[in-house]
C-alpha cells in the first residue's frame, strides 16, 4: 500500500512540476520571469484561472486551445507534463519496491538518492525540449547540474549499489567522478575538433560537451558512453527518416542543412541509460562473450 500510494503521490507531483517546466521552457528563451506575471496566453494574454492550469487536464478539458482566443497551444504542455509525471511515479515505485521497512539503514542517504534522480530527469527533459526547439542547452542548467550530480554521486556511492560505482568509497567516488566528468567531455571536445578539421566549420556546440559531463556526473563514465550511443542511434534513425522524406522542388540536399539536435538525443539516451543502463550493459557483455 505505501508503495502504491507513494508513487501516485510521486506521480502527481512531477505532473505539477512539469507544468511548472512547461512555464519555464516558455520564458526561459525570452529572458523572462518564470513567476511574474502569472500564467497568460502567449497570444492574447488571457490570464489562467485555476482550472486552465490543472496539469494534463485542462488541456484536455480545453480540446488544446485557450479559451479566449482559441490558438492552439501545442502538444509540448501535455507532453512535457505526461512525462516528468511518469519519471517521478517510476522513481518512486522503484524506491519504495527497494525498500523493506524497517530494515533500510540510512533512510535519509536513500530518499536523497531518489530525489536526487527526481531533479535529474526534470533537468534532461527541460534540456532536451530547449534543445530540441531552440538549439540551446544553457550553462545555467548544465553546470549545476554537473556539481549536483558530483555531489550525489560522492556521498551516496558507498549506501547505494543503483549507483555505477558499487559501493565504493567517497574518496574512491569523487576521483572515479571526476575523472568520468573530464573524459565523457573530452569525447565530445575531439569529435567536435575532428569534424572542424574536417569541414573547417563547427558541428558540435560546447553545450554538448558540458550535457555529456552532466550525464557522467550522474552516470558514471560508462552509464554517460551508453547514453551517447543510445543517442547516436537515435539521432541516425531521424537523419534516415529525414533522407527517406520527398523533397520538395528546389530543396535538394536541404536535409545536410538541417541542424539535429544532438543534446535532445543524449537527453533520452541518459534517461534510458539511468532507468536500465546496468541490465543493458549486462546483456550488451553476455552477448559480447565478455
Amino acid at each position: 500500500m505505501i508503495r502504491i500510494l507513494g508513487t501516485i503521490f510521486a506521480g502527481l507531483l512531477g505532473l505539477a512540476f512539469g507544468s511548472f517546466l512547461n512555464v519555464c521552457l516558455s520564458r526561459w528563451p525570452a529572458g523572462e520571469s518564470v513567476v511574474h506575471p502569472r500564467s497568460h496566453c502567449r497570444n492574447c494574454n488571457h490570464t489562467l484561472s485555476w482550472w486552465e492550469n490543472i496539469p494534463l487536464l485542462s488541456w484536455l478539458a480545453l480540446r488544446g486551445r485557450c479559451r479566449s482566443c482559441h490558438t492552439w497551444l501545442g502538444w509540448r504542455y501535455p507532453l512535457v507534463e505526461f512525462v516528468v509525471g511518469a519519471l517521478w511515479a517510476l522513481q518512486a515505485w522503484r524506491l519504495f519496491g527497494s525498500m523493506s521497512f524497517p530494515d533500510v539503514p540510512n533512510i535519509a542517504f536513500v530518499m536523497a538518492g531518489a530525489l536526487g534522480k527526481m531533479i535529474f530527469f526534470w533537468v534532461l527533459v527541460a534540456l532536451a525540449w530547449l534543445d530540441a526547439e531552440k538549439l540551446w542547452l544553457p550553462d545555467w542548467l548544465t553546470v549545476p547540474g554537473i556539481a549536483l550530480g558530483f555531489i550525489l554521486t560522492t556521498i551516496l556511492a558507498p549506501l547505494d549499489d543503483s549507483w555505477w560505482l558499487d559501493r565504493a568509497t567517497w574518496k574512491q567516488a569523487a576521483v572515479v567522478d571526476l575523472v568520468s566528468i573530464a573524459l565523457a567531455a573530452a569525447l565530445i571536445l575531439i569529435i567536435r575538433w575532428v569534424y572542424w578539421l574536417i569541414r573547417r566549420r563547427e558541428g558540435i556546440g560546447l553545450g554538448d560537451a558540458k550535457l555529456m559531463a552532466l550525464l557522467a556526473a550522474w552516470l558514471g563514465l560508462p552509464g554517460a558512453l551508453l547514453a551517447f550511443g543510445l543517442g547516436i542511434l537515435l539521432g541516425a534513425v531521424i537523419s534516415l527518416a529525414l533522407l527517406a522524406l520527398p523533397n520538395r522542388p528546389g530543396s535538394a540536399h536541404a536535409w545536410a542543412r538541417t541542424k539535429l539536435p544532438l543534446g535532445t538525443f543524449l537527453c533520452i539516451g541518459g534517461i534510458v541509460s539511468s532507468l536500465w543502463g546496468k541490465p543493458i550493459l549486462a546483456a550488451y557483455l553476455r552477448w559480447a562473450g565478455f
